[in-house]
């Protein structure tokens, strides 16, 4: 019997118009990403058993807009939280890439690692704690169709890490404010990828 995953990527905030790294600072929704998560609502309504959700109040507000009306209540999880960029966060990637050319460089090149200005150190190790929470509440919910509320950088990791790519497809992955991607695990928790990024429920 096949084991749902919804991975969903909080709403907007006030940071992601200015194109600013979040990492783990804790930003409120904006209004639009408030209107975000209730067009998640009305898509995911009576069609899942259990919400997770990062600690981050971005990602907590979105998994109980989401929630509303229904017989669950998010389970936050702290291996969730966002990727910790360290002093990149609260620059754009511009500011980063001129402030700190060489990390930079190696950050969007390195295969094996993609060392990180402090904070986590490094995708893979966003990879490796985001893969393990993935799977383990995959296996904590065998059989039930699950969400999980978290953050652009922290799901890309867990792809990363449940499907073993390189770290540079960290770079070759978007996923929008809401976006679902959905993958579905075996009786041997085997993951395949059924969607990825997908907004077909914002106007």
């Amino acid at each position: 019997m096949n084991t749902t995953i919804t991975l969903v990527r909080h709403g907007e905030t006030k940071w992601n118009t200015l194109g600013k790294f979040q990492g783990c600072t804790d930003i409120h929704l904006s209004n639009e990403g408030i209107i975000q998560a209730q067009h998640l609502r009305k898509r995911f309504l009576n069609s899942f058993d259990h919400i997770y959700t990062s600690p981050l109040k971005r990602a907590i507000q979105t998994a109980e807009i989401i929630s509303k009306g229904s017989n669950t209540t998010p389970i936050v999880e702290l291996h969730l939280r966002e990727i910790n960029f360290g002093e990149w966060e609260g620059l754009t990637i511009k500011e980063i890439e001129e402030n700190f050319p060489e990390k930079f460089t190696k950050w969007r090149n390195d295969e094996l690692d993609g060392p990180l200005c402090g904070g986590d150190l490094s995708i893979k190790n966003a990879s490796i704690r985001a893969k393990k929470a993935i799977i383990e509440t995959a296996k904590k919910h065998q059989g039930e169709n699950i969400i999980i509320v978290a953050h652009g950088g922290i799901i890309k990791a867990g792809l990363i890490g449940i499907f073993d790519f390189k770290m540079t497809m960290y770079h070759k992955i978007i996923l929008a404010n809401t976006s679902v991607s959905k993958i579905i695990f075996d009786d041997n928790f085997s993951a395949k990828i059924i969607t990825l990024n997908d907004t077909n429920h914002l106007p």
